[in-house]
């Protein structure tokens, strides 16, 4: 019985982290507008993220950015005829920089940015728990860069980045109508009904990675600008995360507590990859005033093949789980424009198409992944020729995605064969997303 449910911990910890769902491409207020172009736009400080290259180019002695954005995303599951809601908090992924000249052709600069995290919550008691309640995730990258413009119009940049990242993990032990069926067996009269009787909560905090982001731009002419940037893989690793289990009542602590609380001394590690990000982009401007860009971004998520948890304690490594996720790799296109009313007020405006990795035969709904369409909008203010505020809105409509299914082996069946129960289970559900992203940034240069 122990055995069997060390594993179910175990598999509580397959985070899906690496899903479009958690890959943050909303970093800039100013850029949100253009649909999250970049990779060949002359940005300042935020050409640390978007293509490094491109800070080369700033006619500026000092450019500082910020940016915060508020991701507020609902999913829906459809269970049976049933519709299921989350409850998610509103992520705030953000993005502050500042760079400077060292020479006309040599810009220095650092930025700090997330490029993963996400909120979400199912509630404790839905039907899908036994995969997952809720997660919090959140990844931090500090950048030091540096760019030259090597001859006028050609430019190269490097940045190292300096990550890391905590996770917060809710998911059921124990499926209620299967311990229902286990206290009939043994003559008790009590139901948990839709009650999950026991849940574990799974924290960890993932030690430094390093990785780095290098690009390249070009002006072909006056009008045309074409660049490239590669943000290399990454992987993040949890060393020792803690584990704490939580009964719905006295019932489910009478029933589960000697078997589970074994669970309260347990650690696990695990290893997340950070796919690499390869990006091509090109901007046109026909006219002074009208700028047009689009980019294509390649995701390497082909390397998310599976999730490896591996427990500290020497007596627990026969628990040790290997946890297919078998995701393919992805593109996401980006296009987007900005036009200049006046020479303080900008519009912008664009539309993504951002599609998904997610293998639908190990579909969890930690991660309701699917393409999504996302038009976005944005404009900027200078209320003094220095200072620029930028505001933008982006909406993702997921296209859904319906017979999604998740296997999982029923554990506490497994753990009593002699009832007859079965054992391997499949989750089935037809998903939906959509989300708002409003986004305020501020940027001052001299």
């Amino acid at each position: 019985m122990k055995k069997l449910i060390l594993a179910s911990m175990a598999l509580a910890v397959s985070l899906t982290v690496m899903a479009e769902g958690y890959q943050v491409n909303t970093l800039s207020a100013r850029q949100g507008g253009m649909a999250h172009t970049g990779v060949a736009l002359k940005l300042g400080a935020e050409s640390m993220y978007f293509n490094p290259a491109g800070m080369a180019f700033m006619d500026k002695s000092l450019d500082l950015t910020a940016s915060v954005n508020g991701v507020a995303a609902t999913a829906t599951a459809t269970i049976d005829g049933k519709e299921y809601e989350t409850n998610n908090k509103v992520s705030t992924p953000m993005n502050v920089g500042a760079a400077f000249s060292i020479y006309d052709n040599l810009k220095a600069g650092v930025s700090m940015y997330t490029p993963y995290g996400s909120s979400i919550d199912w509630s404790t008691n839905w039907p899908g728990a036994v995969l997952n309640q809720s997660v919090n995730l959140a990844t931090y990258t500090i950048q030091p860069t540096v760019a030259w413009e090597i001859v006028p119009g050609l430019s190269v940049g490097t940045g190292l980045m300096v990550s890391w990242g905590t996770v917060d993990l809710n998911k059921g032990l124990v499926s209620p109508s299967t311990l229902d069926l286990v206290l009939g067996a043994l003559g008790n009269d009590y139901r948990f009904g839709s009650t999950t009787p026991a849940s574990v909560n799974l924290k960890g905090t993932a030690n430094i990675a390093l990785g780095f982001n290098v690009g390249a731009m070009y002006d072909i002419n006056e009008q045309w600008t074409v660049g490239v940037n590669y943000r290399s893989r990454m992987t993040m690793r949890v060393k020792s995360g803690d584990a704490a289990v939580t009964y719905a009542n006295d019932v489910a602590s009478a029933v589960l507590s000697s078997t589970l609380n074994v669970l309260n001394e347990a650690n696990f590690s695990a290893e997340m990859p950070m796919p690499s990000v390869l990006t091509f982009g090109v901007s046109y401007k026909p006219i002074e005033a009208l700028t047009l860009a689009f980019d294509a971004q390649f995701t390497g998520w082909s390397t998310y093949k599976s999730l490896e948890i591996n427990f500290l304690s020497d007596q627990l490594t026969p628990y040790n789980q290997h946890l297919t996720k078998d995701y393919r790799n992805s593109w996401a296109f980006r296009l987007g424009a900005q036009y200049a009313l006046t020479n303080r007020f900008d519009i912008r405006a664009g539309f993504i198409v951002d599609t998904t990795p997610v293998n639908i035969s190990y579909y969890n709904p930690e991660t309701p992944g699917m393409t999504k369409l996302e038009p976005t909008l944005g404009l900027s203010f200078r209320p003094i020729k220095n200072v620029s505020i930028d505001l933008s809105m982006l909406y993702v409509a997921g296209l859904g995605k319906d017979n999604a299914s998740c296997p999982y082996t029923d554990l506490l069946a497994a753990s009593m064969p002699n009832l007859g129960l079965p054992v391997n289970k499949t989750f089935t559900a037809d998903y939906k997303v959509h989300a708002f992203v409003p986004s305020i940034g501020v940027s001052y240069n001299f």
